[in-house]
């Protein structure tokens, strides 16, 4: 398992629409998820011990962020065939355990994750309501191991941040997470 860490926010940089399949049986696009002040991107997976020490953070952010007007998706983009874990069938069993407030995507092609220069499990893009990336950092704290409760939740801040201002904060903590496992080609 490779760490990997995300590179620094390009702001402004436009939001990239997809076409995804959802663990729900339905076809989202960018504009199906996006909140009236904002969304926040992020790629995950299953078996990632990254995601995993965050899962339960990301449902009670991403449910709080609701109330500021942001919503979420999360996109899987690692190769199904390498982690037998991240196949769209145990995708529906943890989105329905952990109670996703969010879709949860395929993106089988892998060409979502590279229009958008995702590198790691998790890898969070928050836009403002114009679409237009202001966060490109971590969730808070936490790496392999949940940290402590009383952390600074840096993307919750910086989203309420950018759902009443339009803007991100200037200093971002990058995330970090295992690498995106590819197809071979």
């Amino acid at each position: 398992m490779v760490s990997t860490e995300t590179p620094v926010c390009d702001f402004g940089t436009p939001a990239i629409d997809f076409s995804l399949p959802g663990v729900d049986g339905k076809a989202w696009s960018l504009q199906d998820c996006r909140g009236e002040n904002g969304l926040l991107v992020m790629f995950i997976c299953n078996h990632c011990p990254y995601v995993k020490a965050i899962r339960e953070r990301i449902v009670r952010d991403t449910r709080e962020l609701l109330q500021y007007g942001i919503n979420s998706v999360a996109i899987m983009s690692n190769d199904p065939s390498q982690y037998e874990e991240d196949s769209l069938e145990n995708m529906q069993r943890i989105a329905a355990e952990f109670d996703f407030p969010f879709p949860y995507l395929m993106d089988e092609t892998q060409e979502v994750a590279k229009a958008y220069g995702a590198v790691c499990t998790p890898d969070f893009f928050g836009y403002n309501a114009d679409l237009k990336l202001q966060y490109r950092g971590r969730l808070d704290a936490s790496r392999k191991e949940t940290a402590p409760d009383d952390v600074r939740r840096d993307l919750f801040d910086a989203m309420v941040q950018v759902g009443k201002t339009g803007q991100g904060p200037a200093e971002q903590i990058p995330s970090m997470g295992c690498s995106i496992k590819w197809k071979e080609m």
